[in-house]
């Protein structure tokens, strides 16, 4: 196994819409591991494939760091929501938009249906934290950020606070 690197935004990748997997294969398979390990070592709760520079619709998350007796690593390979209800509001950062938050909206209750890394079937009911965490990773599948989620004033604070620090990043290099 071996970490991979973080694209963050505006990467391309993040952009566009992730292709089904067809065929779990050594290099998917790997690819997963490496992910679960990028993961483990950034400290995050999920990781979808397009966040590693790779545009396929692979997704893994961990909610056992709020929640470790209910739940354990799940990956999921072409995942699909294919039901959701309810809202709820709450704070959430991301890999790829690194030292940020933002307050979305989510469904409070998703049914997700996939595959898993032996190629059966999965259909996960899935609530909260793991709820949250599912439609953000699967997002990235779509290619929506969440700064696809937030109002434009706080989309335009986020790009010109950035903005400035990679101004800032180009001085120092100077």
């Amino acid at each position: 196994m071996s970490s991979l690197k973080i694209k963050t935004y505006p990467a391309a990748v993040l952009m566009g819409k992730a292709t089904a997997v067809e065929n779990i294969d050594g290099k998917v398979v790997k690819l997963i591991e490496d992910m679960k390990e990028t993961m483990f070592e950034c400290e995050g709760q999920g990781l979808a494939a397009p966040q590693v520079g790779h545009s396929t619709k692979i997704i893994i998350a961990d909610p056992s760091l709020k929640e470790p007796d209910k739940y354990k690593l799940t990956v999921i390979i072409n995942p699909e929501i294919v039901y959701s209800e309810g809202i709820m509001e709450s704070t959430e950062g991301c890999l790829s938009l690194p030292k940020s938050t933002f307050t979305v909206n989510r469904a409070m209750r998703v049914f997700v249906k996939g595959a898993d890394i032996d190629g059966n079937t999965l259909e996960i009911e899935a609530t909260g934290n793991f709820a949250r965490i599912l439609q953000h990773e699967i997002d990235h599948l779509h290619g929506i950020l969440l700064l696809n989620r937030i109002s434009e004033s706080e989309k335009a604070a986020y790009d010109k606070k950035n903005l400035k620090n990679a101004k800032k990043r180009i001085f120092l290099k100077s």
